[in-house]
């Protein structure tokens, strides 16, 4: 049973296992009620595909507020409200190339136990990557949060896959798995689908099983990162 977490302010982390448009997030139902002490779990908890159910935290309007906001927000809501109590996998989906605090909530408060940064080749992707690890490296030593490891998104720059296992040995991690790029991501993206239900048998269906696999066989082997400064 998985728990997606949403915490982006595009609030775009469920919609393709919800085949939907953008669902509606925690704090645009808590502004259009008079606040989140007005809301149900059922108000922003969907089930989508395969039983997975999902929320979105959401984020202010451009230029007003704090998006980090939200996260914290929606989090201790949903601790409140006992989304958490019958969930075997919880998976925060987090804005990695912006590290301000609110953001780190799930790192930050022990949320989360395990960080998977998913880079490119591309050097702004390995600049963030490194940028996320000494956040990371900054709660791991008071508390239990670690590093799982790298997941490589092919962006198809040269000697990618050799830039993404040296950064994950500089980490003190591991690349998890390197995802191959293809366009039947989005082909499944214009039909609202993730690519496991709109073509399950595909060659691209078959690496994401695997990471998952991978990522389920990595549990509680993460390390604390040893970034590059």
């Amino acid at each position: 049973k998985i728990l997606i977490v949403g915490c982006d302010p595009k609030a775009d982390s469920t919609r393709l296992i919800l085949n939907s448009k953008a669902q509606d997030t925690v704090l645009d139902l808590a502004a259009t009620r008079g606040s989140v002490e007005d809301l149900e779990l059922e108000d922003v908890l969907k089930v989508g595909y395969k039983g997975i159910k999902c929320v979105e935290s959401g984020g202010p309007e451009p230029g007003v507020g704090c998006a980090g906001r939200g996260v914290i927000t929606s989090i201790n809501f949903l601790e409140e409200n006992g989304a958490y109590n019958d969930v075997d996998y919880v998976s925060y989906d987090v804005l990695g190339d912006v590290v301000c605090g609110g953001f780190a909530m799930p790192i930050r408060e022990n949320k989360a136990q395990e960080i998977y940064i998913v880079m490119s080749g591309e050097m702004m992707a390995l600049y963030a990557a490194n940028n996320i690890a000494r956040g990371i490296l900054k709660y791991a030593a008071g508390g239990s949060v670690r590093l799982g490891g790298l997941i490589c998104n092919e962006r198809q720059t040269d000697r990618e896959i050799d830039l993404a296992e040296a950064l994950a040995a500089k980490l003190n991690s591991k690349l998890i798995h390197f995802v191959p790029r293809d366009n039947i991501v989005q082909h499944a993206e214009l039909r609202k689908m993730t690519v496991i239900q709109y073509a399950p048998d595909s060659q691209q269906a078959a690496e994401y099983r695997t990471l998952a696999q991978r990522i389920h066989d990595n549990s509680g082997k993460g390390t604390i990162p040893t970034p590059i400064t």
